[in-house]
């Protein structure tokens, strides 16, 4: 399913997303950590000997620092001596009494890349001698790295081949867990759209989600079982309600047409009589949407003249003695042009009949009614348009949402079940078709429905 995939595409390019941002946040804290130890005056490691040397002058063999000089050496905590070529102190500040005054070549050569006892040393040549600074012991770290030259661009180059190739492994880890999940959610998410669709569900029961599967296959059969069993009952209730209902309208029939008997029980009789017929057609009704719902009603589909399908459909109802205060036209867009479709001749002229017979159950002081054909761009277009008191917005956006259909009249005595617009957006569906309700003008409900029509050689 083309929205499952969308959807882990997004994931995967969201994921690799924060790991970028992971990286660029790295990056800028550690820029801005060297910002703020900047502005923050950090110590820096390297020591300023040669400032301090040039504040340390010798005057007759004798040596004489400022003050600036031993304040550079006070805000370190650090002594200094000068060694001339013999390696003989000839020049101290602050110098630790523990230490020698006479160091031999060797052991100069061993403080100044390392320690002098405990001492961090930096050291700078003067034309008098060596000059010696000794820092407090833990306040600098002295390494010495040696390398061959030809190893330093090969080291350079390995760190950031690592480098990537952490990365890149590290993506691909994460992009492989997430196609493991992928293809063990795909089965369960299709297997949710079919649960929704009213489709049977068969997942295989292994892996890490197993119980998932399992879970959904048992709701798939309790669903399934469900429907079957609400289908088989209201087959069963609308085949024993048949023959009592004949009887009854047929005895209702015959009362009301008795002219020996009262005028107020032929009323009555008439008034069951309607009332049946009301039932009877909403039998037929939930019979038929249940078979639609299911498919268990066959679609018989030929090639059909719409506009005559349409007087057909008009004609069923014109010859039930429509009330007076109805008023049925029909109207030919292109009049004397065949219009043919291919579709199931009964179905579609429930279809119309249904329509024009919710105009009526809406309109009970009566409205006029019109049912019109046309061909519109490769489409056949019915539309069914009444001048009376419509709906409201709210329930032609219900409608045209394709939301569940209930009842299309307020709560009243007299409640129309709703099934009659279910049954015509089935029909419309197994006919790949649309509908569309709107405002007619200036008052009124206007039903336009849209079946692919067969194009003409």
């Amino acid at each position: 399913m083309k929205s499952i995939e969308r959807f882990f595409r997004r994931y995967i390019l969201s994921t690799i997303g924060i790991l970028i941002l992971f990286f660029l946040l790295n990056i800028l804290l550690l820029g801005a950590y060297f910002v703020i130890a900047g502005l923050g005056n950090v110590k820096n490691s390297n020591f300023p000997i040669e400032e301090l040397s040039r504040h340390i002058e010798a005057d007759s063999g004798q040596f004489h620092i400022d003050a600036q000089a031993e304040e550079i050496l006070a805000d370190s905590g650090a002594w200094a001596m000068i060694l001339n070529d013999s390696g003989i102190v000839i020049w101290e500040q602050d110098l630790p009494a523990e230490l020698p005054r006479r160091y031999t070549a060797t052991e100069v050569a061993m403080f100044s890349r390392w320690y002098l006892d405990d001492y961090p040393v930096n050291i700078w040549k003067r034309t008098d001698g060596l000059l010696v600074v000794g820092l407090p012991p833990g306040d600098i770290a002295n390494y010495y790295f040696s390398f061959k030259a030809g190893y330093i661009r090969p080291l350079l180059a390995g760190i950031g081949a690592v480098f990537c190739i952490n990365l890149l492994l590290m993506a691909y880890l994460f992009i492989r867990s997430t196609r493991r999940v992928e293809k063990a959610m795909k089965p369960i998410l299709e297997g949710i759209h079919q649960l929704s669709e009213g489709k049977p569900v068969s997942l295989e029961e292994k892996g890490e989600l197993a119980e998932i599967n399992s879970g959904l296959n048992r709701a798939g059969d309790y669903l399934i079982k469900k429907d079957n069993t609400r289908a088989v009952w209201i087959r069963g209730i609308s085949h024993d309600i048949r023959t009592p209902l004949s009887v009854i309208l047929m005895y209702a029939s015959e009362i009301e047409g008795t002219s020996a008997l009262p005028p107020a029980t032929r009323r009555q009789a008439g008034i069951i009589l309607r009332q049946s017929e009301k039932l009877k057609n909403l039998v037929s009704d939930l019979n038929l949407t249940t078979k639609l719902e299911y498919s268990m009603q066959p679609i018989h589909k030929e090639r059909l003249n719409a506009v005559e399908s349409a007087r057909q459909a008009l004609s069923e109802i014109l010859n039930e003695e429509m009330p007076e205060q109805y008023e049925l036209e029909f109207s030919e867009q292109q009049p004397g042009k065949e219009i043919t479709l291919t579709g199931d001749d009964l179905l579609l002229r429930r279809m119309l009949s249904n329509l024009i017979r919710n105009s009526m159950i809406h309109n009970p002081s009566g409205c006029r009614i019109i049912l019109s054909v046309a061909l519109e761009n490769g489409s056949c277009i019915f539309t069914v348009t009444d001048d009376g008191k419509g709906m409201s917005e709210d329930r032609l956006q219900e409608l045209n949402q394709d939301k569940s259909i209930t009842s299309t009249q307020e709560s009243t005595d007299d409640i129309e079940h709703g099934l009659g617009l279910k049954i015509v957006r089935q029909i419309v569906k197994a006919h790949n078709g649309t509908v569309h309700f709107s405002v007619a003008h200036p008052q009124g409900l206007c039903v336009r429905i849209a079946l692919p029509a067969v194009k003409e050689l």
